[in-house]
């Protein structure tokens, strides 16, 4: 099997991925023939179900010292529900036996805090009074921060290393279990234990891009300013990859030659569906992505994105490509092809 006919099938390889404003963090990147597949690294529930993989609703009451016995991560600014991440030994919340590390907290005292950011659980947990009442829910698939142990030989040996010192995200243990003298011992009973449950580390998908009108670049949205062995891949429903940075300039062109065969092989198949639909005169030649430059007075060049379509004898001009036959009516400009010629003809005999 030839490169090129490997790279339409399948193509995997180790990048870093910068997603907004977070630090680039290893990802794998799979290059399937109709789909990009981006996935990080997770310790994930590889089999068994423990009883408590349901919501629960669970009632504990705040100590004076020691405040609930809990400790938590995560938040809606990390794209995960905020995760119970400690349980110390001998306090409110590992003596309820219904609460594990693991649990997302969905809600507190009927306050639904799915989609809160860390900070402002924290300030709800503050506020809950003496007593609060948490609906939790144990995720099969814990974030890797949580450091669970992979086997379940290992259940009663978790590791200490879960403190904001080893993770980017922030541990609120301080503010929700506050004795000095507490060093957060972690007990047995509080990681997850079933027979046959067992974790392991695995690459799980991050994003899913499905290649067919997908578009990838390597400058600068809007601008034509090139990045340094990165591109990022815009799928057609707009879903972005984020900046994926490529170890060396010769991986960057592989993966952006394999990308550009599928999208190419994808498009010629689709072209041919299409134009089952359509007379020999009106034929779809080609179509894809091309970048625009609009000559804006108060600024330097802008580029955005359009999508055109050379279909018997016309050039259509798409804002996003034409997915149905009544889209084809509703090009945002059509140009004839012989229009297009005569003014090209014209300016070389200038």
């Amino acid at each position: 099997m030839d490169f090129r006919t490997a790279c339409e099938e399948t193509k995997t390889g180790i990048c870093l991925l910068q997603d907004g404003n977070q630090e680039p963090f290893k990802v794998r990147l799979h290059l399937a023939k109709d789909i990009l597949m981006i996935q990080e690294q997770d310790v994930i529930c590889v089999s068994g179900e423990p009883f408590y993989s349901g919501e629960r609703t669970v009632t504990i009451r705040r100590q004076t010292v020691g405040g609930f016995g809990l400790s938590i991560k995560g938040g809606a600014e990390h794209n995960i529900p905020v995760v119970i991440s400690k349980i110390s030994k001998e306090q409110r919340a590992e003596l309820s036996g219904l609460l594990f590390i693991g649990d997302a907290i969905l809600q507190i005292n009927g306050i639904n805090v799915r989609k809160c950011r860390h900070e402002e659980v924290v300030q709800v947990l503050r506020n809950a009074g003496e007593e609060v009442t948490l609906t939790v829910s144990f995720l099969k698939r814990a974030p890797a921060f949580l450091k669970l142990p992979l086997n379940e030989d290992c259940a009663c040996a978790p590791s200490d290393q879960s403190s904001g010192t080893s993770s980017p995200l922030c541990d609120s243990g301080l503010h929700l279990n506050y004795h000095p003298n507490n060093t957060d011992t972690l007990s047995c009973s509080s990681w997850p234990t079933s027979p046959g449950l067992r974790w392991e580390k695995r690459w799980c998908d991050l994003r899913l891009l499905p290649l067919l009108h997908s578009r990838f670049s390597q400058y600068v949205p809007g601008t034509d300013l090139s990045r340094q062995n990165a591109f990022q891949v815009i799928a057609v429903d707009g879903v972005c990859s984020g900046i994926i940075q490529c170890l060396s300039a010769d991986d960057c062109i592989d993966w952006l030659q394999a990308i550009a065969t599928n999208i190419s092989n994808l498009t010629k198949h689709n072209i041919k569906k299409i134009n089952r639909n359509f007379p020999v005169n009106q034929q779809i030649v080609y179509m894809g992505w091309c970048e625009a430059r609009e000559q804006d007075p108060l600024q330097d060049s802008v580029y955005s994105p359009i999508f055109l379509a050379l279909r018997g004898s016309c050039l259509y001009k798409f804002l996003a490509p034409p997915v149905t036959t009544w889209d084809w009516t509703r090009a945002e400009k059509t140009f004839s092809v012989y229009e297009i010629m005569c003014k090209i003809l014209k300016l070389k005999t200038q």
